[in-house]
């Protein structure tokens, strides 16, 4: 039998990669503790505070014309949620690609996020956008 799961929770994966693709950074933002931790990727140095909200944002924006994110599966448990998903990005010249990842979430007593764990790989996407393999041509 599996527990309940916390609405809160729900709402803040959901908002995560709702806010994300539709590039509304302001209520993105709006989504976190003002003490956050994001791991985004994981191995990369984490990302603190508003400041670091708005570093990760770039890795979000900056590279990309667009990016679209959809949540594959999601797996919850207590004030956490792991999150499977997927994502096609294009680039200003037109170039786009597929790439998938996992997110791990930790949310507090107020729904908002404290601490994100995520396992993609950002090089990889880039040099795909860049120019990747002469059979996608």
């Amino acid at each position: 039998m599996q527990a309940l799961n916390d609405p809160r929770v729900e709402a803040a994966v959901a908002d995560y990669f709702r806010t994300v693709s539709a590039r509304d950074k302001s209520a993105w933002i709006a989504l976190f503790d003002k003490a956050a931790v994001l791991h985004e990727p994981v191995g990369a140095t984490p990302a603190e505070g508003r400041e670091g909200l708005e570093q990760v944002w770039q890795v979000f924006t900056g590279p990309f014309a667009t990016l679209t994110l959809r949540i594959d599966e999601v797996f919850y448990s207590g004030s956490g949620a792991a999150a499977r998903w997927s994502a096609k990005a294009s680039a200003t010249g037109g170039r786009s690609t597929g790439f998938s990842g996992i997110t791990v979430f930790e949310v507090d007593d107020d729904g908002r996020i404290q601490t994100v764990m995520s396992y993609w790989d950002p090089a990889a996407v880039l040099i795909e956008l860049a120019g990747g393999d002469e059979e996608d041509e």
